[in-house]
């Protein structure tokens, strides 16, 4: 049987009265999980406390929440917890053992008109799907970076699953990040409504758009990896802790030294790749088609998938 976790509120921990529980709240700690994955000099620098008072409280958080070693046979119990999301596209699901995970990061990679934010799209949808349909039956916050984020995108993909086009867009929260920083606090932003709005999906498409355009050249790289590196680990603590996908899109460089094969690679080095559990390349084929390499999985094999991209989304050919 999974661990039990004892469910407290944070006014409980000790050394967390209602001034410090009001920080905690508003700089998006509001739960026993949320403080119990934090470092304690994170937090310490977010709400302005001595780094050893921050460390008392992570330490009974991580007491309340259970966090400490347990059996092989107990983190199976718990991965059974974990949920899917269809793509729309049954070869493209197979190829993810299933649909989009939660509690992890799926990024898709690709040049420009590859699919990466038509997928995004799709999902807006099928994470509204019930249970039994590929779903989740829940809400979505969605986090453009490049201005492309269309509803009426969505409206056409909701007809096609016999979803009411205006209750799905009144589940999609959108934002528009004008820049890195703006980028994260809406991440941050993010742990609060994901409770309150039920979501079980977000979305940062593109994740790496405003690091490149902010950070460029070599002397900058350093700097851009520190803050990308904070970046990708709140996303990956919201996975956890919330259990709701985080899917990701990414922009693609081409390696200079690579004169035979595909020079395309990812943009965001070892950073994002370490970072994300499942990692997709997409590429074009003929016409609406194209192809998605599963290139990274932690217990998937890399292997291919073929779809098509149609007015009503990601389909099988």
């Amino acid at each position: 049987m999974p661990r039990t976790k004892k469910v407290l509120d944070i006014k409980d921990l000790p050394g967390v009265g209602p001034a410090i529980a009001k920080k905690l709240v508003e700089n998006g700690f509001g739960s026993i999980e949320a403080i119990a994955v934090t470092s304690p000099r994170e937090l310490a620098a977010v709400i302005s406390i001595g780094e050893g008072v921050a460390a008392k409280i992570v330490e009974e958080a991580r007491k309340a929440a259970g966090i400490g070693f347990i059996s092989a046979e107990e983190v199976w119990a718990e991965r059974m917890e974990i949920h899917r999301i269809t793509t729309g596209s049954k070869s493209l699901d197979n190829l993810l053992g299933g649909g989009i995970e939660t509690r992890g990061i799926t990024e898709f990679f690709g040049a420009y008109r590859t699919g990466k934010t038509q997928i995004a799209h799709q999902l807006c949808v099928t994470v509204q799907l019930p249970e039994d349909q590929g779903g989740l039956e829940r809400g979505v916050i969605y986090i453009d970076t490049e201005g492309t984020f269309r509803p009426e995108r969505i409206v056409q993909m909701a007809s096609r699953f016999d979803l009411d086009p205006k209750d799905v867009l009144k589940r999609v929260l959108a934002a528009r990040a004008y820049n890195s920083d703006h980028q994260m606090l809406l991440v941050e932003k993010a742990k609060d409504l994901i409770p309150e709005m039920n979501i079980g999906l977000l979305i940062v498409d593109s994740v790496m758009g405003h690091f490149r355009a902010e950070y460029g050249g070599r002397g900058m790289l350093a700097e851009r990896q520190q803050k990308l590196n904070k970046h990708l680990h709140s996303l990956l603590r919201i996975a956890e802790v919330f259990n709701v996908a985080v899917v990701v899109t990414n922009q693609v460089m081409a390696k200079p030294a690579v004169f035979f094969g595909d020079p395309t690679e990812a943009t965001g080095g070892h950073i994002l790749a370490h970072s994300c559990t499942t990692r997709v390349y997409l590429r074009k084929s003929k016409q609406e088609r194209r192809i998605a390499r599963l290139v990274d999985s932690p217990y998937l094999p890399e292997s291919e998938a073929v779809f098509r991209i149609t007015e009503q989304g990601i389909e099988d050919v």
